[in-house]
């Protein structure tokens, strides 16, 4: 299956994740600064923004996404890029990295190194913020303008919603609600509990996590989890960021981002 994309820019491929009932408009913020140095490719997830769903019969699970991203990837003729993801989309960055289907993986608060009672409080946090998303649009819209009402409406999910722009806000909540694969892909998180989680990645992938100091969602205790299963990666702190950290500091994610990726492509396995 293919993907909805957005891909621009020259220079070595930088293939971008977002996290669960997002879509790759979160990555707007930093896209341009990225595409300077990269060619990146922001994708709408099986089941999320534009893209269609899994094939019937198809779970929502790591090997299926990782399945067809994969496919995805030979499609398109990109080959071992680099590999950014946010949240959900961290977690499949590290699994890439982990079967040796990336040059580099950079995480920004990667799901998957929470304990069950951190699972529940950020499945709890997001099916509540699906559910006031049931509101009609036009009342959406009118709060989104007003940046007292975006911090409210949006502080779980970003440290500064008032610095970000309302129409793309209302679009989120949109894509959110209608994602189709948000319930089923929230279930499978369980499972993926770092417990689960093997650290054997391979030593010529070179890691990099960040996690944001004002992240609500997946706790900074989880970042420290991170360092203790993956004491290879380099770990960076993002001040004053919150869960999705690409437009409270674009500058500096996207540093993070060309730093992570600036080793060689490696060879195809």
């Amino acid at each position: 299956m293919d993907l909805v994309h957005e891909r621009r820019g020259d220079g070595p491929p930088l293939l971008l994740l977002h996290g669960i009932g997002h879509r790759w408009q979160g990555w707007k913020p930093v896209l341009d600064l990225l595409a300077a140095e990269r060619e990146v490719i922001a994708v709408d997830l099986p089941g999320f923004g534009a893209s269609p769903s899994l094939p019937p019969g198809l779970p929502y699970t790591v090997d299926s996404a990782l399945t067809v991203l994969a496919d995805f990837l030979a499609t398109h003729g990109i080959e071992r890029p680099h590999v950014a993801g946010n949240s959900l989309g961290g977690f499949f960055a590290l699994r890439a990295a982990q079967r040796g289907l990336v040059s580099s993986a950079t995480a920004l608060s990667p799901a998957g190194f929470y304990r069950l009672p951190g699972f529940l409080y950020a499945a709890g946090l997001l099916s509540l913020h699906r559910a006031a998303a049931r509101a009609p649009e036009s009342l959406r819209a009118t709060l989104a303008r007003s940046p007292q009402a975006r911090k409210l409406m949006f502080g779980v999910i970003y440290g500064h919603p008032e610095r970000l722009d309302p129409g793309e806000l209302t679009l989120d909540t949109r894509a959110l609600l209608d994602a189709p694969g948000f319930r089923q892909t929230l279930r499978a998180g369980r499972a993926e509990q770092a417990r689960h989680f093997p650290t054997a990645i391979p030593a010529d992938v070179p890691l990099t996590i960040a996690w944001g100091t004002r992240d609500r969602l997946l706790l900074h205790a989880q970042g420290r989890r991170a360092r203790q299963l993956l004491p290879g990666a380099r770990f960076i702190p993002l001040p004053d960021c919150g869960h999705v950290p690409m437009g409270d500091n674009p500058a500096l994610v996207a540093r993070v981002l060309l730093e992570g990726s600036s080793s060689p492509l490696l060879s195809p396995v």
